[in-house]
């Protein structure tokens, strides 16, 4: 039996001698004294933005010129210029998507975006992967590690690469099966690379700190560093074109690669799985055209310049209410903003496939992690003055920020059109069916026609970015291939758009009431995410689910009296059946679908060769886990 090892200093041990890098918290509130010149093709650059953010604006103001139009038609009353304003603020967003697949496309009809090359003229890099973790199930994660490093010592590439797992972990018995499992790994791993545990006695300042710890206690080792999440995947191939990738760039502080999800075994998971799939790639190829040199980081599989982060985006406290200091939750777009404004290049390059990552299998668990999410992207408002930072920089941090008060906005949106009523939905169809006739030359006993094609135009706006990918993947059929063929794909696709109307009401209220627990400062705890999925009993799916059930039966009360617009009734539907909708959303596919409605992508129809590997890998670990626990 491995020997379990418990204390501090035999724990130490499995590090290897320090080599310490100091990292200083940066000052916010003023630019660093030196920074590297600036890098990048700025003429391009913008260019690219002036093609997302032009047309983005243009439309939005369009839209608000002609809505202006029928609701003044009788005079603007306080409401209506409330819902005039709150239309804008949400419908820019929706523009805004749209504008960038369009640049995605311009970008892939003239191949601008970055190429990756082969190992020609690549000089070795020293790289670390790092794997913080926190109460994880050991036998996924070193079983992930175990399949990762195989995956590497296949590729005999140019770098050197040690893995380190640094845990947080503040379960005992969860801390013992991981230096279990450690034992296993290092038993295991490829001759020519080393593994290490870490295991903190004081998680202080949870992934943040972690990252601090080993880079002030070991980060001279090495000169780039691998960010793994503890449900991180992936091939050696991708790690090596990553590790080329900053070999060659001498101005790059950080790569991101774009993660597809696996894992997915669920209706829900599924759902989010294949959008990843079939539409994320459009959306991802777009952010890299325009955002250029200054990219985003997602907080793992990504390799990172070690000097460069210590030197620029070590991360200070926040002042809270009261004096109290505030952790800085969502750290990964600051730590970009501050490499950037630094001088550094922060790259996102989403053709550099086979870097994946989980999804929650639930709604339930997938809400759970977007309330964490949401304490922190609020956190980046107070970010926004940070001296020095890029303009995208802080776009980025306003942008994650936006992403959940959306959420509210639309909600508001909901209301003032409520209250509206009838009188909105009369004025529409009044200016667009006799003043402003989309259709002029059609007879007038048609004109009943233009209310719909307007409200068909509004639906399409959100579904753009969906439709334009799903077009282009089912216009060639080497792309709806590996979808199981196009038919497959076009049922799939259908499926998708459904399910997304139907759950996105009831995320809408979840994430309504996740900004108002942050504004209020109701604090949850650190916990660990769930990542296998489990159907929740019906107690629970209730008390989740209150608030939605109770707001649709409100909205379905008002349309059944005739005082709600009709509009309204997908919205109603899909919140009153909230809970069983939730229940429906841990349905094994396998299982409980037919072949048609699985909504299958590459990964589920021929499984890339590294995440079967990891998956015998963790269970083989779990049994060997089990076995030593008896």
């Amino acid at each position: 039996m491995t020997k379990v090892l418990r204390d501090p200093e035999t724990t130490m041990t499995m590090m290897p001698p320090r080599a310490p890098l100091e990292m200083r918290a940066q000052d916010l509130g003023s630019k660093p004294a030196a920074s590297r010149p600036d890098a990048g093709p700025q003429r391009r650059s913008r260019a690219a933005r002036v093609a997302v953010f032009g047309p983005a604006l243009l439309g939005t103001s369009l839209l608000i010129y002609g809505l202006y139009g029928w609701l003044s038609d009788a005079g603007m009353t306080g409401l209506e210029w409330a819902l005039l304003s709150m239309i804008g603020m949400t419908f820019v967003w929706v523009t805004l998507s749209v504008s960038t697949v369009g640049v995605a496309v311009a970008g892939l009809l003239a191949r601008e975006n970055d190429r990756t090359q082969g190992n020609a003229d690549v000089a070795p890099l020293d790289v670390a992967l790092l794997v913080p973790i926190y109460n994880e199930v050991p036998s996924d994660v070193f079983g992930n590690a175990s399949a990762m490093l195989k995956d590497l010592a296949r590729r005999a590439g140019v770098h050197r690469y040690t893995l380190y797992v640094l845990s947080d972990t503040r379960d005992e018995q969860i801390a013992e099966q991981e230096q279990r499992a450690f034992a296993e790994l290092r038993a295991g791993a490829p001759a020519d690379m080393d593994v290490h545990y870490r295991r903190r006695a004081d998680n202080a300042d949870k992934k943040v700190g972690n990252l601090l710890d080993w880079i002030t206690g070991w980060g001279a080792r090495h000169e780039a560093m691998l960010v793994l999440d503890a449900d991180s995947l992936m091939t050696g191939r991708c790690i090596e074109r990553l590790a080329n990738e900053m070999s060659r760039d001498d101005d790059a502080g950080l790569i991101q690669s774009f993660p597809m999800l696996i894992g997915a075994d669920t209706l829900f998971a599924r759902m989010q799985q294949f959008s990843n799939v079939a539409y994320g790639w459009l959306l991802a190829e777009g952010l890299a055209f325009w955002s250029r040199s200054e990219g985003n980081y997602w907080g793992h599989n990504a390799i990172i310049r070690i000097r460069a982060f210590a030197e620029s985006a070590g991360l200070p406290h926040l002042r809270g209410p009261h004096g109290r200091e505030d952790l800085i939750l969502s750290h990964d777009f600051v730590e970009a903003g501050l490499l950037r404004r630094a001088g550094w290049r922060v790259r996102f390059l989403p053709r550099v496939s086979g870097s994946y990552e989980e999804t929650p299998g639930t709604l339930i668990d997938y809400v759970l992690r977007d309330q964490r999410w949401c304490r922190g992207n609020l956190q980046h408002l107070r970010l926004l003055g940070t001296a020095g930072l890029h303009p995208v920089s802080r776009f980025h941090l306003f942008h994650g920020a936006v992403s959940y008060l959306l959420s509210p906005a639309w909600f508001i949106l909901l209301v003032i059109w409520s209250l509206l009523g009838k009188s909105a939905e009369t004025n529409v169809i009044r200016y667009f069916n006799e003043a402003n006739p989309l259709f002029p030359d059609w007879p007038p006993e048609m004109s009943h026609i233009d209310s719909a094609v307007f409200l068909v135009i509004m639906y399409a706006m959100l579904l753009t970015p969906k439709l334009v990918a799903a077009g282009i993947i089912a216009a060639h059929p080497k792309a709806t291939r590996v979808f199981g063929g196009r038919a497959p794909f076009l049922v799939a696709v259908s499926f998708e758009v459904l399910l997304s109307v139907l759950y996105a009401p009831i995320l809408m209220i979840q994430q309504t009431r996740a900004v108002l627990r942050a504004a209020l400062g109701t604090q949850s705890g650190w916990n660990a995410q769930a990542r296998h999925a489990e159907a929740y009993p019906l107690a629970t799916l209730l008390r989740f689910h209150w608030v939605e059930t109770v707001l649709g039966a409100v909205l379905l009360a008002g349309l059944l009296s005739g005082l709600v617009s009709l509009w309204l009734i997908p919205i109603a539907l899909s919140l009153c059946l909230a809970v069983p909708l939730s229940a429906l959303s841990a349905l094994p596919v396998a299982q409980a679908l037919p072949a048609s409605l699985r909504m299958n992508s590459p990964c589920t129809i021929r499984e890339p060769a590294v995440v079967s590997r990891a998956r015998d890998e963790r269970r083989r670990i779990d049994t060997l886990l089990r076995v030593a626990a008896e």
